[in-house]
């Protein structure tokens, strides 16, 4: 890392935590101060499991004012504090700081606004993901960002990641779809960001949307929401080799389709959702499956969906299921929307990737996962967003085992490094974090980590908010920052 723009060290002296504590239920109340070390378990990791650190204490602010006063103290004491929404993130995004505090924003969860004139709505950040399209869909629209975990994640989560999700590839990530922010700063003042139809100067609002909450905090989000299709068809195409559907992908795109959402699962993920959820639809004996959905008029939708199942077939494809009504389309992507939490029935544990790759690449690349596989001796599963090549490679072990989480650190390092070789990133969806930090430079220039940084401490001067995230450090990855094995190891691992 380029010396002079690292954000403040923080102190690691013994610090009085009563006086602190006391000014948090001044601000809060006593009930929503959390400083019992059994109730601290509750919020030592997010989704990513392998690290463990127990904050000092956790706060649950419900408003923007309190979320300000929260942060004031933190600055005014020097105190390191972290972000925390529903805590499904898979990146360590979340993951609390030895001796900090956790601003955890899961009371904050009402829809303040509804503007269906405008096709706008003003959530707080703790809103979950689905609330949004339920409470429009009635007047007929609906909020496109939809990742698997939708049901559960909160808004709040989604702009700090710039979560993407099924219905990405035709409408885009989070990003597209928030027009204004009410942040708080990592030194407790209010601003407000964006909502102007051409906004002047900086996009504000895009540098804090996926800034993983190390410029602040957002309190109030101002989203787009759309008018739901006319019309909509899902196809499910079953496929001998992954290649063939990875080159059906590609022909789907070159023929001028823009599909709303095109997945693709390999028979690990298959036969994990089928044992799961029992939906009896996806083929078991399949090698993947390609699940497109197609929106728009009637007659597009019925021309485009007779065009990708040509190409298909074209491929090699054995069968293609099509899904008109509502309740059929949605079982099929309900077992999509269940492969992650369904691999557990195969592996006692598994480690998520979020590599992002040409979709012209996806026959070589899934090749080589495969390769890297025999090469490890770990199995892959592959379930991923196949219309913007984001892969979700899951890599299955036992983390009893002594060394398994450092070898498979390993392979999903060397997966990554696999991605960006082919032109690609290290993250799609998930986030940079505590896990993929350390390969930041496989990705980036040193003159290119710096000028992130320098923006970093433009806002967040003195390196309070969610330190030690995104940015390799020596101690965080040891003298070769860029090493594809290298490792968090400042973090408890289980």
């Amino acid at each position: 890392m380029t010396s002079g723009v690292a954000p403040t060290a923080i102190a690691t002296k013994q610090r009085d935590w009563q006086p602190i504590v006391q000014a948090f239920i001044d601000v809060l109340d006593d009930d929503r101060v959390v400083r019992r070390k059994e109730e601290l378990l509750v919020y030592e990791c997010d989704g990513l499991t392998s690290y463990r650190q127990r904050p000092a204490v956790v706060v649950l602010p419900k408003t923007t004012e309190e979320v300000a006063a929260l942060v004031k103290i933190c600055d005014r004491n020097h105190i390191p504090f972290v972000t925390r929404g529903a805590g499904t993130g898979l990146s360590g995004g979340a993951l609390p700081i030895e001796d900090s505090v956790l601003i955890v924003t899961a009371c904050m969860r009402q829809i303040l606004d509804i503007d269906y004139d405008n096709q706008r709505v003003v959530v707080q950040p703790g809103v979950i993901n689905n609330w949004v399209t339920e409470a429009v869909s009635g007047a007929g629209f609906y909020y496109a960002p939809d990742p698997s975990s939708q049901s559960v994640c909160s808004i709040g989560g989604n702009i700090a990641e710039n979560s993407g999700g099924v219905h990405c590839l035709k409408y885009g990530v989070t990003t597209n779809h928030v027009l204004g922010l009410k942040l708080v700063l990592p030194n407790g003042d209010i601003v407000d960001v964006g909502d102007m139809p051409e906004p002047p100067g900086y996009d504000l609002t895009g540098v804090f949307v996926g800034s993983e909450g190390t410029l602040g905090i957002a309190t109030e989000i101002t989203l787009r929401i759309l008018k739901s299709p006319e019309s909509a068809q899902t196809l499910l195409a079953d496929f001998n080799s992954v290649e063939a559907a990875g080159k059906s992908v590609s022909d789907i795109i070159s023929a001028g389709i823009i599909p709303a959402g095109m997945e693709m699962m390999d028979n690990f993920s298959i036969n994990a959702v089928e044992e799961v959820v029992a939906l009896d639809c996806y083929p078991r004996d399949a090698t993947a499956i390609l699940l497109v959905e197609v929106d728009g008029s009637p007659a597009d939708v019925d021309a485009s969906a007779q065009k990708v199942s040509e190409i298909v077939k074209e491929n090699g494809a054995r069968d293609v299921a099509i899904a008109t009504t509502p309740d059929e389309r949605l079982r099929l992507w309900k077992g999509r929307k269940a492969a992650f939490a369904a691999m557990g029935k195969l592996s006692p544990d598994y480690y998520v990737q979020d590599g992002v790759i040409p979709r012209a690449q996806l026959p070589h690349v899934l090749h080589e996962i495969e390769t890297l596989s025999q090469k490890y001796g770990y199995d892959v599963a592959n379930v991923f967003h196949a219309g913007d090549g984001n892969l979700h490679p899951l890599i299955l072990y036992n983390n009893s085992v002594p060394g398994q989480l450092e070898t498979v650190e390993a392979l999903g390092g060397e997966i990554l490094k696999l991605c960006v070789d082919a032109g690609g990133s290290i993250s799609g969806e998930h986030g940079i974090g505590a896990d993929k930090r350390c390969y930041m430079p496989q990705m980036f220039t040193a003159a290119d980590l710096e000028t992130m940084q320098w923006v970093r401490q433009a806002i967040n001067t003195r390196g309070l908010a969610n330190p030690t995230k995104l940015f390799p450090t020596p101690k965080t990855c040891g003298e070769a920052a860029a090493a594809p094995t290298a490792i968090a190891t400042d973090v408890e691992r289980f």
